[in-house]
């Protein structure tokens, strides 16, 4: 003060001036500051107030009349004594003194306030006057807290963080390292601090070194990267970002996040994706991708592409059970993978297909592949201490000869491998052009049988079944003969397997056994009431849980005797025996009889006669052609009709066409017979006129 008066006095001489600039300059301090300012005096345990200025008088709800008061004639008492502490801390050092604490204000509100307290003594040393400068400082303490809580957060963020983060300087060096850090370094702190982060990933430092500078210059990065820790291979995903203070780069953050098993996962479904569960082959989606590059390829010359299947396997399925079924695909892969062929590839197309491709191969290479591949299923497979045969069936087609693109090709193969089937299995056929012909007739009968029951194309014709004994006729087989607008008379050979591929043979099948149910009302209205027919039941139509329901219903609709009906079931429907035998029983139990068709041509026959209750063996045609001549076939023909009477069965031998057969078999004691020799099969109307009358 002394010093202002000083300055005020070299310039203005005049006291009035002097008291003027005094005047004004206290108002302002006094009147116009922000700060709250109290003149309090000091008497004996009580302080009162003296003077206040306008923002303390605001702020402390003090009224005109407050000189005089002391603090506890305006404040709580906890308020007053607080602040008579803090009064006394002066009165007792006669010093200044500061503090902060919290103001709570006459409408509620809380602030932070630092207050300065300063005594004016009289001439006796006494404190009589302390002088207090409030200054509300809550939005620099709100400033520090959210300071204080934004550390807080960072380092809660930084110790927490599940990823693996490094503080580095600006060469690279380690300076911190969070917990996720050191655990996936499996070292302590202090291994890592200072340690340069280059060497740290030394195995792939170009790439840790071009992320590391261009956090440097100020742009973040983001790569994946190879680290071996204790013999462990990691793989990790990086991100390198620049710390900036003061619009400065002090150093970098690197954070790393182990992705290995994401990695592994990943790879998993790729492999998933390309590749068979079962057998661990390539499958039909990598097949398309790698015929796909190959073929548009510039540099693929020749290509050779084999459709293979594996023969009978669905039987063998039913009959071992899948798990043998399993086992022997696993087995079939293992074998097609260890040929000895560079530079080929093995893909399961479903089920027991299977696809090879061959780069660089020609017709002739290609057969010569084939032929190793049947060589190579030569040799029994041995499963569960039990021995399995298997043979593949092996289709081929050519790039670029037998087509351009991946559907064709594959297509052709498949062409060519149900040319083999159609010939006998076991073999390999190459694609030729004269096959699509057999292809579009196929198709063309396949779209006719779809058609031929809505068009009334099917008949009946009835076969004579003979007593080799009395030349009697026993009874008759009804067949199916089909007569297409366009394609005339179809055989049965080309039709049948058609039907029993294409799921038709079941409608079919149907119609059959309702067309002789009614021939068999009409013929017993005519006074014919014995005449036995025999039916032929395909494998699918066998395996319908309806079926013995179905019959019953025509047998009653037909008024139809039950003895009058034999159904013909081939050995191929009992390969799953507890299935057959469920529906072999129901159909007896309707009346029926029931023979084995096509007898010693399957597997297991001796089984099935012991196992299911059969009425009659139909002797294969096959047996009997060469019966006269071949020693063979007289030996199986000979032990099936001894077999036969010692089971009590009947035996009826198809195929008789010259006198020689006849004799040689009613000489054997067969009992029936069926073949040209006695008739060929022969429309409803003639059978009447030959047979009935």
């Amino acid at each position: 003060m002394d010093k202002l008066k000083k300055a005020i006095i070299e310039d203005f001489q005049s006291e009035k001036h002097i008291e003027k600039i005094e005047s004004i300059i206290f108002t302002i301090i006094l009147e116009h500051i922000k700060d709250l300012v109290f003149l309090m005096k000091v008497d004996q345990d009580h302080v009162r107030y003296v003077f206040v200025n306008d923002e303390g008088v605001k702020h402390a709800g003090l009224t005109e009349d407050y000189a005089g008061l002391s603090l506890s004639d305006v404040m709580d008492k906890n308020a007053a004594d607080h602040l008579l502490e803090m009064y006394s801390v002066v009165r007792q050092t006669k010093q200044p003194f500061s503090y902060q604490d919290q103001v709570r204000l006459i409408d509620g509100t809380v602030i932070f306030g630092e207050s300065v307290l300063t005594p004016f003594m009289n001439d006796m040393g006494e404190v009589i006057y302390i002088i207090s400068v409030t200054r509300d400082i809550s939005e620099r303490v709100s400033e520090k807290q959210k300071l204080i809580e934004s550390q807080q957060r960072y380092k809660s963020l930084f110790d927490h963080n599940i990823d693996s983060i490094f503080s580095l300087d600006l060469n690279g060096a380690i300076v911190s390292a969070n917990s996720a850090a050191i655990d996936l370094m499996k070292t302590f702190t202090i291994s890592l601090i200072g340690k340069s982060v280059f060497d740290l990933f030394n195995q792939d430092r170009e790439r840790i070194t071009s992320m590391f500078s261009h956090a440097v210059k100020g742009s973040a990065m983001e790569d994946e990267s190879n680290l071996k820790v204790k013999n462990q291979e990691l793989h990790l995903h990086l991100k390198t970002i620049p710390i900036i203070l003061n619009n400065s780069i002090q150093g970098i953050y690197l954070i790393a996040r182990d992705i290995s098993d994401q990695k592994r996962h990943h790879s998993l479904i790729k492999h998933m994706a390309f590749h068979d569960s079962l057998t661990g082959l390539l499958n039909r989606t990598a097949l398309e991708k790698d015929l796909s590059i190959l073929l548009k390829d510039q540099t693929t010359k020749g290509l050779a592409l084999m459709y293979i299947d594996l023969d009978r396997f669905k039987m063998l399925n039913d009959t071992m059970g899948h798990s043998i079924g399993d086992l022997l695909l696993k087995e079939v892969s293992f074998r097609l993978r260890s040929l000895e062929i560079p530079s080929y590839k093995v893909y399961r197309q479903g089920g027991d297909e299977f696809i090879l491709l061959f780069q660089n191969a020609d017709k002739l290479l290609a057969e010569q592949y084939a032929q190793q591949i049947l060589d190579k299923f030569a040799e029994p497979i041995h499963l569960n201490e039990l021995v399995y045969f298997i043979s593949p069936s092996i289709g081929i087609s050519l790039y670029p000869e037998n087509g351009m693109e991946e559907s064709q090709l594959i297509t052709n193969a498949d062409m060519a491998l149900y040319d083999v089937k159609q010939r006998g299995r076991g073999r390999f056929q190459t694609y030729h052009s004269g096959m699509n012909k057999n292809s579009s007739r196929l198709l063309a009968i396949e779209t006719g049988l779809r058609q031929a029951l809505e068009n009334n194309e099917f008949s009946l014709f009835y076969q004579p079944q003979v007593d080799l004994n009395t030349n009697e006729t026993k009874s008759f087989e009804a067949l199916l003969r089909w007569t297409h607008e366009g394609m005339g008379s179809v055989p049965p050979t080309a039709f049948i397997s058609v039907a029993e591929e294409s799921g038709l043979m079941i409608p079919i099948g149907e119609w059959i056994i309702e067309e002789v149910c009614k021939q068999l009302a009409e013929w017993s209205l005519n006074g014919n009431s014995r005449v036995k027919v025999a039916i032929n039941l395909s494998s699918k139509q066998f395996q319908q849980y309806y079926l013995a329901d179905m019959i019953r219903s025509l047998f009653q609709t037909y008024q139809i005797q039950p003895h009058q009906i034999e159904f013909e079931i081939t050995e191929g429907a009992l390969q799953n025996p507890h299935e057959a035998m469920e529906t072999i029983r129901r159909l007896k139990s309707l009346g029926v009889s029931i023979s084995i068709d096509d007898f010693g041509k399957g597997f297991s026959s001796l089984r099935y006669l012991k196992t299911f209750p059969i009425d009659t063996l139909k002797i294969d045609q096959s047996f009997i052609k060469n019966v006269i001549t071949d020693e063979k076939d007289a030996a199986i023909i000979t032990s099936i009709v001894h077999l036969a009477e010692s089971l009590s069965l009947e035996v009826v031998a198809e195929g008789i066409e010259t006198q020689e057969q006849y004799a040689y078999l009613k000489a054997l004691n067969c009992q029936t017979g069926q073949g040209y020799f006695f008739s060929k099969p022969l429309p409803p109307d003639e059978i009447e006129q030959r047979y009935l009358k």
